[in-house]
């Protein structure tokens, strides 16, 4: 098998699977226990939400640990949005966001809360314009993601930043799929609200965590016991924080090299497929994660294409693995205009740190003789 869905998900780095391993059976303690067991737990969930402060530019009292990105997505518009109504009931989201951002804004429409969507423009970006214009009413809160995690587009997070603040709204930046490609830093662009995932740099699953500047309002999302200062009930996953911090560490550690290999995998994988497949279109332009190529196939289904490619060994995706099994075109390829037809046919490539020169022209082949059966068919 060739993977190349590290987009929605990567294998744990071994590195970061020998760090967490004591803290399985050896170390077993709930952090909040107060004997020398409990005393070791917390000493290790405190150390990993340091590391993870230090590489975010962030305080450690600011990062606060969650059950993955769906969790902090969720709880920075839900917990942002009704501990700041105040500013305004009113929620700006870009249109191309993750599933878990837009259904929890979802939730908050029908609280009572005006949501309206920020535009993406052709490129697959953020419409600034569009943006400022909306800020001229009071909004409480903006969301717009580091990076598309379809297309793999960058936002223009800093001018986001720039008119969040001039506006006196909150700025919440998704970065589940830039972490570990990108260097992120909540104050370049300022960001109010940052979330992460472990799972897509090289962690394990069911770790994530949310950032959330000092003096910023909000409400808990879960409630429980006193964890994470009082604001979000639950006992600490310790093997998860540990392995979350660790598989940081080594993405910045290794993100330059990293990033150079799977750029120059992804590129030569683009132009063999455009210059063999009459009618493969590539999606998103513009800087992009180095890893992700999105491809639209003329007269194609995106559906019947992956699962070609699945038969010959290839495993992508037809968009974000939470919605991979829904029948409708990517909510994020008709927010750049493309036309359902096109919207359908869009699969999406990502390459990770494992993979090969071999793996990207294997790939390749299979995708150009998939292409050309079920032309046939």
């Amino acid at each position: 098998m060739i993977y190349l869905d590290h987009a929605a998900t990567t294998p744990v780095d071994g590195r970061v699977l020998r760090e967490m391993l004591p803290y399985f059976a050896e170390n077993f303690g709930n952090a909040d226990s107060l004997h020398a067991y409990g005393r070791r737990g917390v000493a290790a969930a405190d150390a990993a939400r340091d590391e993870i402060a230090s590489l975010l530019g962030a305080k450690p009292q600011e990062i606060y640990f969650t059950s993955g990105g769906t969790e902090a997505d969720n709880w920075a518009l839900l917990g942002a949005a009704r501990a700041n109504a105040a500013r305004g009931k009113r929620v700006l989201v870009f249109s191309a966001e993750h599933h878990a951002v837009l259904a929890a804004a979802g939730a908050l429409r029908a609280e009572g809360f005006a949501v309206e969507e920020i535009p993406s423009t052709a490129e697959g970006a953020a419409d600034l314009n569009a943006l400022e214009e909306l800020l001229r009413r009071p909004a409480c809160l903006v969301a717009v993601m580091a990076a598309n995690n379809e297309t793999g587009v960058l936002q223009p997070t800093a001018e986001v930043s720039r008119l969040c603040r001039a506006h006196g709204a909150l700025y919440f930046c998704d970065a589940v799929q830039a972490a570990g490609s990108e260097k992120l830093d909540v104050n370049v662009p300022h960001a109010d609200l940052l979330s992460i995932s472990a799972h897509k740099f090289y962690g394990p699953k069911g770790a994530g965590a949310l950032y959330i500047r000092t003096g910023t309002r909000m409400q808990p999302l879960i409630a429980g016991g006193h964890q994470e200062r009082g604001l979000r009930g639950g006992t600490t996953n310790v093997p998860a924080v540990v392995g979350m911090a660790a598989a940081l560490r080594y993405a910045a550690a290794e993100r330059e090299q990293n990033n150079a290999k799977v750029r120059a995998l992804r590129d030569a994988f683009i132009a063999r497929i455009l210059a063999s497949v009459a009618g493969a279109q590539l999606n998103g332009r513009g800087e992009r994660l180095p890893g992700i190529a999105n491809f639209s196939f003329e007269g194609i289904a995106g559906a019947a294409m992956l699962q070609r490619l699945d038969l010959a060994g290839v495993a992508a995706s037809v968009g974000a693995a939470c919605s991979s099994g829904s029948a409708q075109p990517s909510h994020v390829l008709l927010a750049m205009g493309l036309s359902p037809e096109r919207a359908a046919g869009g699969v999406r490539f990502s390459f990770g740190k494992d993979n090969t020169e071999a793996d990207a022209a294997a790939a390749a082949e299979e995708v150009i003789r998939a292409a050309k059966d079920l032309r046939k068919s």
